[in-house]
C-alpha cells in the first residue's frame, strides 16, 4: 500500500499501481465522472498514470483549473485531427496544442480548407465523439516509432521524433483507427467532450518559422455543457465588437501599412491626440511626485546589455546587431541600463537618494510577425517607465508611493476589478532567471514583507518574475473577463551591482544603491488598446480626441457655429464643427459613431437665444442651454475627469 496526499490534506492509503482515474473513483464517482487530468507531486500527469509510490494528488476537472480544461481541449484537437483524416486521408498532421482558449491543429492540406469544409469536419467530430472512443497510451523505442509514423506517410511526426533527446520516452495516443505522437495528458474517452464548435483557420508555418512548409492552422473550442459553449460563442461576438483594430479603424486612430512593416502602427490625428494627452497626464502627476525626466536614445552598443544581462537572458526578443565602424549597435529593448549609465554620471550621497528618473522611452522587441497585433502586439512601444534609485531604508516608502500612483491613476479611469500579484521565479529556470539564490531569496522576502505591511491583499506566481527581480503585477479584469498585466513595481538588487552604483554613505563608506523599475500605465500602446476595447471607443470625456461636435441644422447657423467653436477652443476644449450638406438627422447619427461625448445642434432658435441644443451620447437629448452653461459643464466632466 501506499500513502496519497490529496489537496485537502486528507490521506488515502491505496494499492500500489493503481491509476489516477482508480484513486479518483474511490474519493466519488462525481469526481472520476469529471477528472480530466492530475497534479502528483507537483507534475501534470494522465488519468492513466500509475501511482508507485507516497505522493502528494490533486485532482483536476474542467472546473477547477486552467491545466483540467487543457487537458480536455488536448483531447478535442485530438477529435479534430482523427475528423480530418478521416474526411481527406491525405492530410499530414503537424501539431495539435491546447492553447488558452480553446485548441488548434495545424495541417499539411492538398488545398485549402474551407468554410463549407470545417462545417463537414465539424459533423464527423460529432460522430467521432458519439463513437466514445477510449483514448489508449502507449509507448514505443525510438526506431519503432520512426517506422509506424513513416508506416502512417507523417513525416512531421518522423521529424518531432527525430529531434526528441536520446531517452525521452515515446509516447502514442490512440483513438479508434487514429493514432498520434503525444504526450498528453488526455481524458478517457471522446464521449466525454459535449459540446463543440470550430472557430477559424489561419496560415502557420511549421514549427513557426517562416523558413518552413506553409500549414493550415484550425481553431476550436470545446466543453462539458452545450450552455458553457453557447455563453462562449456570445463572448467571443462581443470580443469582436470590443476589437481595437475594427475600432481604431472605424475612429480613425491608427493604422497600418505593408511599405512601413509589420507591427509598427501609425497613430491618425484623432489616436496621436489621445497618446499626447495620457503622456501629459503621466508625465505631470509624475513631476508632482519629483520625478526628473531625461531624453535617452533609442540604440546603444552591444556592451550595455551585456553589462546588464539583458544579452544573455533576452537577446532572442532583441532585434539583431548592426555593425557600425568598430561599434555593434543594437535597438533598444528597454531603458534600465542607461537610467543606471546616469545615475552613475556624478558623485551621489545619502541625502541625494531617492533618486526618481522617468521617461517616455521608445524601445523595440523582435515579435514574430505572427504574433504582432494592432496596438496590442508591436515592435516600437512608448513605455511609462522609470527607475528609482533608493537606499534599503527607503525601499518600503518608496514602493508605497509607487502603489499610491497607481491607485490614483486607476480612479482617474475607473479602474475598480483589479487584483496584486507578487511575481516570483521558478528556482528551477536557471535559463530565464539570474543565478544567484541569496539575491533572489532577499529580493522576494522583502517585497513580500512590504506588501503586506502596505497591507495590501496578494496572491504568488511562480516563473512571473523579471530576470533580474521580483515583482509587484497588477492584474485587472476586462470587460471580456481576461486578466491583463498593466501597472507594475520590480524590486532590483542585481543590475545596481552589475554596473557598480553606488552612494556615499553617512558613514563616508560606498553602498550600493536599490533599483525600483516600475511602469505605471505600462506601454502607451498596450494601454490604448485596452482602453478602446474597455470603452468601445467611447472614451472619458477628458480623453476624448473630440470632446464636442458642433451641428448648425442649415447654412444660416454656420457663422454662428464658427463663434461659437472659438469660443469653445479658447476655453479649452476640443471641437469641430460638421458644416456638411447632410440633413441633421444625418449628422447626429455620424457623430453618435464617431463616439462624440456631446453634440451642439445649432438652430434658428439657438442663434437667437445665444444658446445650444445639448444631446449627450449617453443620455440623449438634454434640451437647450445657454453657452456658459454648457461649457461650465463640460469644463467641470474634464476637470474631474467624469467617467460614463
Amino acid at each position: 500500500m501506499i500513502k496519497v496526499t490529496l489537496k485537502d490534506g486528507k490521506v488515502l492509503e491505496v494499492e500500489e499501481g493503481k491509476n489516477v482515474l482508480e484513486v479518483a473513483k474511490e474519493i466519488s464517482e462525481g469526481l472520476a465522472r469529471q477528472a480530466t487530468c492530475a497534479e502528483v507531486n507537483g507534475e501534470i500527469k494522465d488519468l492513466r498514470y500509475e501511482l508507485k509510490e507516497d505522493c502528494k494528488l490533486n485532482i483536476h476537472t474542467f472546473e477547477s483549473s486552467e491545466d483540467g480544461k487543457k487537458a480536455y481541449w488536448h483531447t478535442a484537437s485530438h477529435i479534430l485531427a482523427q475528423a480530418v483524416k478521416r474526411l481527406y486521408p491525405n492530410t499530414k498532421l503537424g501539431i495539435g496544442p491546447a492553447i488558452d482558449n480553446g485548441f488548434y491543429y495545424d495541417f499539411k492540406v492538398e488545398k485549402p480548407l474551407t468554410e463549407e469544409d470545417l462545417n463537414k469536419i465539424e459533423e464527423e467530430m460529432k460522430k467521432i465523439i458519439k463513437e466514445d472512443l477510449s483514448l489508449e497510451r502507449s509507448s514505443l523505442p525510438r526506431a519503432e516509432a520512426i517506422k509506424l509514423m513513416k508506416d502512417r506517410k507523417e513525416d512531421y511526426k518522423v521529424q518531432l521524433i527525430e529531434e526528441l533527446p536520446e531517452g525521452e520516452e515515446i509516447s502514442f495516443y490512440k483513438q479508434g483507427e487514429y493514432i498520434d505522437l503525444c504526450a498528453g495528458p488526455h481524458i478517457e474517452s471522446t464521449g466525454k467532450i459535449k459540446a463543440i464548435k470550430l472557430l477559424s483557420t489561419s496560415a502557420a508555418y511549421w514549427k513557426g518559422n517562416q523558413e518552413n512548409d506553409s500549414m493550415q492552422r484550425v481553431y476550436g473550442i470545446a466543453f462539458p455543457k452545450a450552455s458553457l459553449l453557447e455563453e462562449h460563442l456570445k463572448l467571443l461576438e462581443e470580443a469582436k465588437e470590443r476589437d481595437h483594430r475594427k475600432i481604431g479603424k472605424e475612429l480613425e486612430l491608427f493604422m497600418t501599412h505593408e511599405l512601413v512593416g509589420s507591427g509598427l502602427p501609425m497613430y491618425l490625428p484623432n489616436g496621436a491626440k489621445i497618446r499626447m494627452i495620457l503622456e501629459r497626464y503621466i508625465a505631470d502627476k509624475e513631476v508632482a511626485l519629483g520625478y526628473k525626466h531625461v531624453y535617452t536614445p533609442s540604440l546603444a552598443n552591444v556592451e550595455l546589455y551585456k553589462t546588464s544581462g539583458h544579452w544573455d537572458h533576452y537577446k532572442d526578443d532583441m532585434f539583431p546587431p548592426m555593425k557600425l565602424d568598430n561599434e555593434e549597435i543594437v535597438l533598444r529593448p528597454m531603458n534600465c541600463p542607461h537610467h543606471m549609465l546616469i545615475f552613475k554620471n556624478k558623485t551621489r550621497s545619502y541625502r541625494d537618494l531617492p533618486i526618481r528618473i522617468g521617461e517616455l522611452a521608445h524601445d523595440f522587441r523582435y515579435e514574430a510577425s505572427g504574433n504582432v497585433c494592432g496596438l496590442e502586439r508591436v515592435r516600437e512601444m512608448c513605455q511609462n517607465d522609470a527607475h528609482l534609485f533608493v537606499r534599503p531604508d527607503q525601499i518600503k516608502e518608496e514602493v508605497g508611493r509607487v502603489v499610491e500612483l497607481i491607485l490614483s491613476v486607476y480612479k482617474d479611469f475607473g479602474f475598480k476589478d483589479y487584483t496584486f500579484r507578487l511575481s516570483l521565479r521558478d528556482p528551477k529556470d536557471k535559463k530565464k532567471y539570474f543565478d544567484d539564490d541569496k539575491m533572489w531569496e532577499d529580493a522576494e522576502s522583502q517585497l513580500r514583507e512590504i506588501l503586506k505591511e502596505l497591507n495590501l491583499n496578494f496572491y504568488e506566481a511562480e516563473g512571473e518574475a523579471a530576470f533580474y527581480g521580483p515583482k509587484l503585477d497588477v492584474q485587472i479584469k476586462t470587460a471580456l473577463g481576461h486578466d491583463v498585466t498593466i501597472s507594475t513595481c520590480q524590486l532590483d538588487f542585481l543590475l545596481p551591482r552589475r554596473f557598480e552604483l553606488s552612494y556615499v554613505g553617512e558613514d563616508n563608506k560606498d553602498h550600493t544603491p536599490v533599483v525600483i523599475h516600475r511602469a505605471i500605465l505600462g506601454t502607451f500602446d498596450r494601454f490604448i488598446s485596452f482602453l478602446i476595447e474597455e470603452t468601445k471607443g467611447a472614451f472619458p470625456i477628458w480623453l476624448s480626441p473630440i470632446q464636442a461636435k458642433i451641428l448648425p441644422i442649415t447654412d444660416s447657423q454656420n457663422e454662428y457655429a464658427n463663434e461659437l467653436l472659438i469660443k469653445l477652443q479658447a476655453k479649452g476644449i476640443r471641437a469641430e464643427i460638421d458644416d456638411s450638406n447632410e440633413k441633421i438627422g444625418y449628422k447626429i447619427r455620424k457623430a453618435q459613431l464617431e463616439k462624440v461625448p456631446y453634440m451642439l445642434v445649432l438652430g434658428a432658435k439657438e442663434v437667437e437665444a445665444n444658446a445650444v441644443a445639448v444631446r449627450s451620447r449617453k443620455a440623449g437629448d438634454i434640451g437647450q442651454m445657454p453657452i456658459d452653461e454648457f461649457i461650465a459643464k463640460i469644463q467641470e466632466e474634464i476637470e474631474t475627469k467624469a467617467i460614463d
